[in-house]
């Protein structure tokens, strides 16, 4: 079985830092191990070893001093200097895959800079493509007892689902804290989470009895929900006591299962209708240009001493060279412009190297 991603995402606050540090601690304990990577550019302290760090690769306060941004700025601003290095970053984790179980990804705690900018889709999809991966929403459980902000999370757990197209658990945090059963009742059983919203409605003393236009709100969200519910993977644990790590772990398994029979498969046809289209592209381009040079379009003709194929070759390479010399042209205009001016010295630090060690 491919090594597993396991990508933390959730709200500022809810425990991704400090689940990560205990997942990694639990599976170090039974010999497992895991390839750490923290994208978060602007902590301080992490609170585990790191095998690949963005700290080491961007300055996240020289980024928001020399751009002249504020801290969400800085954060995207650094996700997409880190993404130019992707494919260094992929090359070294692929190659590791093979000595480790798990790939631990902490992402930051501004979650809108990562999973809504155009550098977090690039570095989701980079690992998707290469590795099964599976995203861990974490949830703030004592902080989600009111039906309102259990809403807002599954509403924002949807929406990262949807935008993501992954497999996604949902980790229910700090148990020690408070039980998390009432969440799972709400999202297995809709009338408990009705009777939920009434017994709020009778409190706040409403003679309408939950008719009012948010519990009617919530009513229908729960209702479209209902269905989403049924795709997920429910655990609870505690980041703090350790406990249902092993719950989590299967969870993993079961959605890497899912990866490779729904998501894998989507992402091959999405490959080849996308090589189908350039193929077919390829080909209208070499039509236009044989009809511009007079040329007819038949395998017959050879009055310049070669084939129609031989042509065609010549032809497409042509075209090719002609892609590769804008997107170059592009790239460098991009790289001068963004990547390392020479005002932003000392932002952006030397590529990693194939021999990198771990951090302790």
């Amino acid at each position: 079985m491919s090594t597993p991603v396991v990508m933390c995402i959730g709200m500022a606050g809810s425990g991704k830092t400090t689940f990560m540090q205990r997942l990694n601690s639990h599976l170090r304990a039974n010999d497992l191990p895991p390839y750490v990577i923290n994208l978060d550019p602007a902590v301080l302290n992490v609170p585990f070893g790191t095998n690949i760090d963005i700290r080491d690769s961007v300055n996240y306060k020289e980024v928001m001093k020399q751009y002249n941004l504020g801290p969400n700025g800085s954060i995207i601003t650094s996700l997409n200097l880190f993404a130019t290095k992707i494919d260094q970053i992929l090359g070294i984790v692929e190659k590791r895959a093979s000595d480790v179980d798990h790939v631990l990804i902490d992402t930051p705690g501004q979650i809108e800079c990562f999973i809504w900018s155009a550098s977090g889709a690039i570095l989701l999809d980079a690992f998707a493509s290469a590795l099964p991966t599976v995203i861990a929403y974490i949830v703030d459980t004592p902080r989600t007892t009111s039906p309102a902000t259990f809403m807002s999370n599954m509403l924002y757990a949807c929406s990262i689902l949807y935008k993501t197209k992954l497999p996604m658990i949902i980790v229910f945090n700090k148990t020690d804290v408070q039980d998390s059963s009432f969440a799972v009742d709400w999202m297995t059983d809709f009338e408990s989470f009705q009777t939920a919203l009434k017994d709020l409605d009778d409190e706040d003393n409403n003679p309408e009895g939950g008719s009012g236009y948010m519990n009617s709100l919530m009513n229908s969200m729960s209702l479209v929900l209902e269905e989403f519910y049924r795709h997920l993977d429910v655990v609870s644990v505690s980041a703090y006591t350790g406990a249902g790590m092993d719950d989590f772990l299967e969870a993993v398994e079961r959605k890497v299962e899912e990866y490779n029979t729904d998501y894998k498969a989507e992402l091959e046809r999405v490959l080849k209708k996308r090589e189908e289209d350039r193929e077919k592209k390829r080909q209208k381009d070499l039509s236009k240009l044989l009809k511009d040079m007079g040329i007819k379009d038949s395998p017959n003709e050879s009055a310049s001493g070669s084939s129609s194929k031989d042509i065609k070759d010549s032809a497409v390479t042509i075209s090719d060279a002609e892609e590769e010399d804008e997107e170059e042209e592009d790239e460098d205009e991009f790289a001068e412009q963004f990547i390392n001016p020479p005002e932003a010295e000392g932002i952006l630090e030397p590529d990693y190297e194939d021999d990198e060690e771990e951090k302790d």
